[in-house]
């Protein structure tokens, strides 16, 4: 703890300089020296102030799930880590180094709305509309710090644990800009929260928050189902006291996993790589030797849904060693009764938005 307190101080410094640069940045838009552009759809930018972990992406889908039901909407996205450049319209056949993992993951899951990635927010949002005129809406992934656009709505998660209002800018901390920059955010959703969260620990939080008047704030959680199999989703593998699991992941925050597969399971051995990590043919070798070595006849690999599209690109060696790697599904549940009240603000935007 004081090693890491140490090491914080000394980053202090780069994270001056850098909030600095931020701020001269945002202060440009606010001013006008920067232009930032609104459109004549819906827009919904879903973001955070922090380096990922959020649970963004299972937010959009949720939203995706039921907006789809009543408009057309589509998702775009910047496409982290993937290997080509410009707009793509994502398709199914796509895999994660073209498309990058959490849009690959949006288009196989909702393979009828459409799913485009973009650098530039600006002018991917023109060209989704030349492709699916028919769209009503469009959500923006990951976008709180893409000032260029002016979204209609701006959606900013901040996780339970790590609240924005406990960290510092980056290098020292995993804030993307300044605390302060929460204003901007017309609801706030508080993620990852644990599921008997009681109501004066919401209360606590709400006031450690400060909201701004007009913003609206929603707690919710995380939900998992049966962990389905990569080869074939329809067959599900059950968890239970007697086994033991091996977590493969690559993705920010994974303690909330972890826990969860502990409260379920006999013992959990964790393997861990950065966040949107492409996985190499020797690591997955060394996954199967590791899976070889415990000892129980009930065992199972277990991964995320995001990471099963970079394992994608491995499917053939994943078959060839005969691994048994399961995927755990996920969703979102709001806490407190907030579904109906979010529905009701989304709708509320949509239906007094003026282009």
């Amino acid at each position: 703890m004081i090693q890491h307190r140490l090491i914080r101080i000394l980053l202090l410094p780069f994270s001056l300089l850098y909030g600095i640069g931020v701020a001269l940045r945002n202060l440009a838009y606010t001013t006008g020296i920067l232009k930032s552009v609104s459109f004549s759809i819906p827009v919904i930018s879903i973001g955070n102030l922090s380096m990922g972990g959020s649970g963004k992406s299972p937010h959009i889908e949720w939203l995706v799930r039921w907006l789809k039901e009543y408009v057309s909407v589509a998702t775009l996205s910047r496409g982290y880590g993937r290997k080509t450049l410009g707009f793509k319209i994502v398709s199914v056949e796509m895999n994660a180094l073209e498309a990058g993992d959490e849009p690959l993951q949006f288009k196989r899951k909702f393979p009828d709305i459409g799913v485009a990635v973009s650098e530039s927010r600006v002018l991917g949002i023109p060209q989704i509309m030349a492709h699916y005129p028919q769209t009503q809406v469009v959500l923006l992934d990951d976008a709180f710090q893409h000032r260029a656009v002016r979204p209609g709505l701006n959606i900013m998660l901040t996780e339970y644990r790590r609240p924005f209002f406990g960290d510092y800018l980056l290098p020292s901390g995993r804030l993307r800009e300044w605390r302060s920059a929460y204003k901007r955010a017309d609801i706030i959703i508080v993620s990852k929260c644990p599921s008997g969260l009681r109501q004066e620990e919401r209360d606590a939080f709400i006031g450690a928050l400060a909201l701004m008047p007009g913003q609206q704030i929603f707690f919710s959680t995380f939900e998992y189902g049966d962990p389905y199999y990569f080869f074939n989703p329809a067959y599900r593998g059950g968890i239970d006291s007697e086994t033991e699991i091996i977590a493969f992941t690559a993705i920010a925050q994974p303690e909330y996993l972890h826990e969860y597969l502990l409260s379920r399971c006999g013992t959990l051995t964790t393997i861990e790589y950065e966040d949107h990590h492409y996985f190499e043919a020797q690591e997955i070798a060394n996954l199967k030797r590791r899976f070889d070595a415990l000892p129980s006849s009930r065992k199972m690999i277990v991964t995320t849904e995001k990471d099963a599209m970079r394992l994608d690109l491995h499917r053939d060696f994943l078959n060839e060693l005969k691994i048994p790697l399961f995927v755990l599904p996920v969703q979102v549940r709001f806490l407190f009764g907030g579904e109906l009240d979010f529905t009701q603000a989304v709708k509320d935007f949509l239906l007094n938005f003026k282009a």
